[in-house]
């Protein structure tokens, strides 16, 4: 009787995780909360949140999300470094239907140089730019990166960024978006002292502000 029920048990634990979750889909540019329709996640997807702060020329921009996330996503923080300023972003996850996850905290940032120099240029109309111009890398922001991103739907939106990166946004890995008929790609090319690594990265931060500029 005993080995039935652990194996009942086994079968009902490995049901629960290969289903597919329920979760919350909305967008908040003026609270750390929102409310919106819940969707079927995709399998290996959970329930996430994710938070942002760009502060660029002085003018500070707060995105909050929650939506189906990759688990590979799951309580990720790390910060982008321009010239012009600084991205901060944090995700977190959990793992039942309809379930609320905890409010990112954002990371902190150092104003501690680490003797990484990046080229340092952005662009609101191109996926590319490049620049004599560098930046300084400070804290944990230890890659150099390019970032292009490409939104197109009824209207294209391009955009491109070099500057100082934490390795932990190098590191999300691959992905793509379509919502609504609208596809996102954004990809970063990651290097850092004596070697290079190349990624294609989906960081939630970047898409919603260039949704924001593409809707509004």
């Amino acid at each position: 009787m005993t080995f039935l029920i652990r194996t009942l048990s086994l079968l009902l634990t490995l049901a629960a995780t290969s289903s597919a979750l329920s979760c919350t889909t909305c967008l908040s540019t003026s609270s750390q909360t929102c409310t919106g329709s819940s969707v079927t996640c995709p399998s290996g997807f959970l329930c996430g949140s994710s938070y942002s702060e760009t502060d660029i020329g002085g003018t500070a921009i707060r995105i909050f999300a929650r939506e189906c996330t990759p688990s590979s996503q799951c309580d990720v923080k790390g910060s982008i470094g321009l010239k012009q300023g600084q991205i901060k972003m944090s995700s977190s996850c959990c793992g039942t239907d309809s379930c609320t996850p905890a409010i990112p905290a954002l990371p902190t940032t150092s104003s501690v140089p680490n003797g990484l120099v990046c080229r340092s240029c952005l662009s609101a109309d191109s996926n590319w730019c490049y620049t004599s111009d560098t930046l300084q890398c400070t804290g944990d922001q230890n890659m150099c990166l390019l970032q292009t991103t490409q939104i197109t739907g009824s209207a294209s939106v391009s955009s491109a960024i070099r500057g100082c990166a934490s390795k932990s946004i190098c590191d999300l890995g691959s992905q793509s978006q379509t919502i609504g008929g609208t596809s996102t790609v954004v990809k970063f090319i990651c290097t850092s002292a004596g070697m290079s690594l190349h990624k294609v990265v989906l960081t939630p931060a970047i898409a919603c502000l260039l949704l924001l500029k593409f809707f509004f």
